[in-house]
């Protein structure tokens, strides 16, 4: 079926708006409320060892039941599960916003995640289901990467602003308008295609595997970082998370309908486009981390400054996605701007290593980050059409909550991994120079020369994960290009459905 004997849904390009602004509205998140931290530390009095669980809260719900979320979409209806994922982030924004003890702002946080893992499989499945022609696939999709890759710098700028000249408050509240807007727009222009739905019934117990097995494994991460590697509580994390995920493997192999059906993710592109976006992710998440605390730090610049600063990452990120990705996409296979753009990006974070105590923005900085920008916009776009494309119209929801997975595991890991490197450098540097600390002034200087350093180093390894990433994505990912208006995947016999109600 091919969209020249098939309507396409006329209000498709309204209706691409509106699943933009809550995609936007999910990756922001993830940035926007960190600024925001320390204002809302001083404001609710929780400990330091609180403070992680604003944004662990999140994480954890999150990315324990995107699968759940995915298949909730497939089996409920897209636009139904994207309409009560508003509805819900926006309601569990405004209890953050009011939060008035601490817990009371992590069982928010938690509810967005769990909330937000309904929204962003819908969105993406919205989006793969009614965007079947190739041209007009590849504009959608370059879009969206710019929105998705995009989102979590300009999440900076935003909570920045809003913690400077309002209150840390509207970092969360900010989400309900964004909600009221996408939540009429979507009743109004999104139509979901016909008989795509999943009949078949839900996986509980693959759902409580899943979901018990991936929060385990962000939570792991998120403990490594604080505790270490070797702690207890560390190394019984990873433990379960490998149990259950094995155990979830097991009966996905065994049950009629599988919440993730193995034909979603072991057929060759598909695996290699998740495996490469979350090794991506991974480096890009280190690279906001420390260049924030860069900025604000040794720099001295403001929050606002600061979220400034991250611009050019988002213009060569939209210029990455809509400009070289989505023209070429159609005309060049995937690994062909795949590999380059994560090799750039790679090569960008060579130029950000090079960061020093008195750098210049304009010499290091700007170079650097647009040049990640157009690297992994070049890269996302067909990365994420990929991952979604040829996958039967009932799995879409499930194949989308993957590209989530990947990315928030690849968030969790870059976090925890490349602070435990950076924090290992910064200790070594200032152990080997302690005897120029002569005066108090000399001592101040080598403590940020030190916190440089393990910063440099981090991003070291970020580098050499990127061009891993771009050397899996060469390596696995062989289809061609993505003009076709249908493409069948290996494993799949059925085509993506293109008509609308």
């Amino acid at each position: 079926m091919s969209s020249s004997t098939t309507p396409l849904d006329p209000r498709r390009w309204k209706a691409l708006i509106f699943i933009c602004l809550a995609q936007l509205m999910v990756v922001l998140d993830g940035t926007i409320v960190n600024i925001a931290l320390p204002s809302a530390q001083r404001a609710l009095h929780f400990s330091d060892g609180n403070r992680q669980w604003v944004v662990t809260a999140y994480a954890l719900a999150f990315g324990g039941l995107l699968l759940l979320g995915g298949r909730i979409a497939d089996k409920w209806g897209r636009k139904r599960a994207f309409v009560t994922g508003l509805v819900g982030f926006a309601l569990a924004s405004a209890l953050g916003g009011a939060a008035v003890n601490t817990g009371m702002l992590l069982g928010a946080r938690a509810l967005q995640g769990a909330f937000g893992a309904l929204l962003a499989p819908a969105a993406l499945s919205l989006l793969t289901v009614t965007f079947t022609e190739g041209r007009e696939r590849a504009k959608a999709f370059g879009i969206y990467g710019a929105i998705s890759g995009g989102g979590a710098a300009v999440g900076l700028l935003l909570g920045g602003v809003l913690t400077e000249y309002a209150n840390w408050r509207w970092t969360l509240l900010v989400n309900i308008f964004i909600a009221a807007i996408a939540i009429t727009g979507s009743v109004l222009e999104v139509r979901e295609p016909a008989g795509s739905r999943n009949g078949d019934r839900l996986d509980l117990p693959g759902a409580l595997l899943a979901s018990g097995g991936l929060a385990s494994l962000v939570w792991a991460f998120s403990r490594a970082e604080s505790d270490g590697w070797g702690s207890t509580s560390t190394v019984a994390l990873f433990a379960a998370a490998a149990v259950l995920l094995a155990l979830f493997v097991v009966v996905q192999r065994r049950v009629k309908a599988p919440l993730l059906p193995m034909r979603v993710i072991l057929d060759r592109n598909r695996g290699g486009a998740y495996l490469s976006l979350g090794m991506a992710v991974v480096g890009m998440f280190g690279l906001f981390l420390f260049l924030t605390y860069y900025l604000q730090v040794v720099l001295d610049y403001s929050p606002v400054i600061s979220g400034v600063a991250f611009l050019p990452m988002v213009a060569g990120m939209m210029t990455g996605s809509t400009q070289v990705g989505a023209r070429l996409m159609t005309r060049v296979a995937p690994r062909f701007l795949m590999g380059p753009g994560f090799l750039l990006a790679s090569g960008a974070l060579v130029i950000l290593a090079q960061i020093k105590v008195d750098s210049s923005y304009a010499a290091v900085l700007l170079p650097g980050l647009f040049l990640m920008g157009l690297g992994l916009g070049t890269a996302f776009m067909p990365a994420m059409s990929l991952a979604t494309r040829g996958v039967k119209p009932r799995d879409a929801g499930v194949a989308s909550a993957m590209v989530n997975t990947s990315q928030q595991i690849g968030g969790a890991i870059g976090t925890a991994l490349l602070s435990t490197l950076a924090t290992s450098a910064t200790t070594s540097y200032a152990g080997d120079h302690a005897h120029d600390a002569t005066t108090p002034a000399a001592g101040h200087l080598l403590q940020l020369q030190a916190m440089v350093h393990g910063f440099s180093t981090a991003i070291w390894w970020a580098a050499g994960i990127l061009a891993l990433a771009s050397a899996t994505a060469f390596t696995l990912i062989n289809t061609g290009h993505q003009g076709k208006d249908v493409q069948r995947s290996s494993s799949d016999e059925e085509p993506v459905v293109a008509s609308a109600h």
